[in-house]
């Protein structure tokens, strides 16, 4: 798990949630941790296939996504996570992390990846409409982002 600072600009790793097999148990811990970190929005890695196509496990992210979005009554935002953990076990390894270290905290480093992707994606989305506006001539004022 990560979250943003304040003002959606950086992601922080925070935790790594361990599952258990109670799929309720596991979407109440998720709910707890977003009340207790104030957050606006909920980004969910997408574990599509290479080729975009929407794997078995990604079928069951979805679903997922969805009750924890209405357990918290927080917008989802689903993101391709595609080769996240790849780049967080390089990440890693670059930053002289022995290998037997990396399964502790590569799922931080991935959440990390995700959310900081999709905060940026938000923020050229941003710029655009603001561009956009100010080019219609229309007033332009702070969008809230959320992350």
């Amino acid at each position: 798990m990560a979250v943003s600072d304040e003002l959606g600009l950086t992601a922080q790793p925070v935790l790594t949630l361990e599952r258990r097999h109670n799929r309720r148990e596991d979407l109440r811990s998720l709910a707890r941790l977003a009340r207790r970190f104030g957050v606006a929005g909920i980004v969910v890695g997408n574990p599509v296939h290479l080729s975009g196509e929407v794997s078995p496990q990604a079928a069951k992210t979805q679903a997922f996504a969805a009750e924890l979005g209405t357990l918290t009554g927080l917008p989802i935002h689903l993101w391709d996570e595609r080769l996240t953990t790849r780049e967080a076990h390089q990440i890693l390894y670059e930053a002289g992390h022995a290998r037997q270290e990396h399964r502790r905290v590569v799922d931080q480093v991935a959440a990390t990846l995700i959310l900081q992707s999709f905060m940026e994606k938000q923020a050229v989305g941003s710029r655009k409409q603001g561009t956009e506006k100010r080019r219609n001539g229309e007033p332009v004022g702070d969008e809230d982002n959320e992350a």
